[in-house]
């Protein structure tokens, strides 16, 4: 009795042994299952739906497709006595343009000036930009300065009432036709977001005009304003789409998150934040 007593010993402490193994391999699976449940939900996109969840994964894969995604034009706007106003007018992704108004009122909260070289001395309120804006002008005008180049700063925040005196005198002297491709009715400058600045050089006289695009600064701040999270805002032959004649002068923060990324893409920045042209 002794030995078959001993196998049978064995025999019931390896069947429970095996029981054991199964319970806790099926336990271990039931966990696995509900923590991939977990996560699957915390990368789905509201609603639960599976494209739901494909845009999830797309968004945190793809940061920068978010962020156009989050700050889209149909995501930004709503319509007050029959126009379009922004509701993000605080965001460095702020659209302003022709169907696009900033809130009546607006002023950005930051406003500084930055210390780079302007064309004119004095306080004045165009020598300002909001915070951020301003330390990255002044981070590129030190780039231009090492590559052995001159930029000057000539006009960066602009009020709602300068506007109307700037937009007004427009109108006098070229007519409002000629008035509305380069000079924005009051509420609808970008200047007015303080994200702003139209640079100039010495090279050419200081002067805003096409010729700086031509110059060697013009050149290169065309291919390095990314660099410093500033994109050209009216490129060449783009007028169809910003509603403004081409603008080699006129820079924009947009953050060095996005820039880049928009002059890679040779779109105005109307066509980057339109959803129509994001493959999510």
């Amino acid at each position: 009795m002794t030995g078959p007593s001993r196998a049978g010993s064995r025999g019931a402490c390896l069947l429970a042994a095996l029981i054991l193994s199964a319970s806790a391999v099926l336990s271990g699976c039931e966990r696995s299952e509900g923590a991939g449940r977990e996560s699957g939900q915390a990368l789905h996109a509201p609603g639960g739906s599976d494209a739901g969840g494909q845009a999830g994964l797309e968004r945190v894969a793809d940061p920068v497709l978010a962020k156009r995604s989050e700050n889209s034009l149909q995501a930004t706007a709503r319509t007050v006595n029959g126009k379009q106003v922004v509701t993000n007018p605080d965001a460095v992704t702020v659209v302003v343009n022709k169907q696009r108004s900033l809130p009546e009122g607006y002023a950005p909260p930051d406003l500084v000036e930055p210390d780079v070289p302007f064309t004119f001395d004095g306080h004045h309120e165009k020598r300002q930009l909001r915070k951020d804006a301003a330390a990255a002008l002044e981070r590129l005008f030190a780039g231009a300065s090492q590559a052995g180049l001159e930029l000057r700063a000539v006009s960066g925040y602009r009020s709602y009432e300068r506007q109307q005196a700037v937009y007004g005198q427009h109108v006098r002297t070229k007519g409002a036709e000629e008035a509305a491709r380069v000079s924005a009715v009051p509420g609808t400058s970008e200047h007015q977001t303080g994200l702003t600045m139209d640079v100039s050089s010495p090279s050419v006289g200081n002067v805003l005009g096409t010729i700086f695009g031509s110059s060697e600064e013009g050149r290169w701040l065309a291919a390095h304003a990314a660099e410093y999270g500033f994109i050209v805002r009216y490129p060449d032959g783009m007028e169809s789409v910003t509603g403004y004649v081409y603008e080699p002068w006129h820079i924009r923060y947009i953050g060095t998150d996005l820039a880049p990324d928009i002059a890679r893409s040779g779109l105005a920045l109307e066509d980057y934040f339109d959803e129509a042209n994001m493959k999510l």
